[in-house]
């Protein structure tokens, strides 16, 4: 006969052997403080399920419903709630692209999204991961692009909805 322990038992047993806290519920914009920060790219933030790494080292197991990808802000919780963690946007090595006109830079977008890259569309710039075959692309189409170092926030697809929306 197999005995199965309570899964709240468990978790004090995992954290008290300082492995991995699981998390498996989010809140939005929840303002009642957090113990850890979970800092994640773009993709990271679209991968739900595994192994992660707090800035101060705690690992995490993150078993979170497939409601679209995380978004900074987002409070990450286990059975045990005293343990929040914040997601937070990591900074991303990236190219700006910018154009001498609208057209130029639509018409980037959609050489762009015929690849599949994720794109952060701003009024005047395009973002993308930086990659030297992409940059040398776009700067043989004549657009001007250079290297910067910020948080990404690409759009959804066309299929995507987010717990934003």
């Amino acid at each position: 006969m197999i005995n199965l322990l309570p899964l709240e038992f468990v978790l004090r047993i995992i954290h008290l052997n300082n492995e991995a806290i699981l998390l498996t519920n989010r809140l939005q914009n929840d303002n009642q403080g957090h113990s850890y920060i979970l800092e994640l790219t773009a993709q990271g933030r679209k991968k739900l399920r595994g192994r992660r790494k707090t800035l101060c080292g705690v690992d995490l197991l993150l078993q979170l419903p497939r409601k679209g990808p995380l978004i900074p802000g987002d409070l990450l919780l286990g059975a045990n709630t005293s343990q929040r963690v914040i997601v937070t946007a990591a900074i991303e090595d990236l190219l700006e692209v910018s154009a001498s006109s609208t057209l130029e830079l639509i018409q980037a977008s959609y050489h762009l999204g015929n690849r599949h890259i994720d794109l952060e569309v701003q009024e005047m710039n395009l973002f993308l991961e930086s990659d030297p075959v992409l940059k040398k692309m776009l700067i043989e189409r004549g657009l001007f692009v250079r290297s910067v170092r910020k948080a990404f926030f690409p759009e959804g697809g066309a299929y995507e909805h987010t717990h934003a929306n």
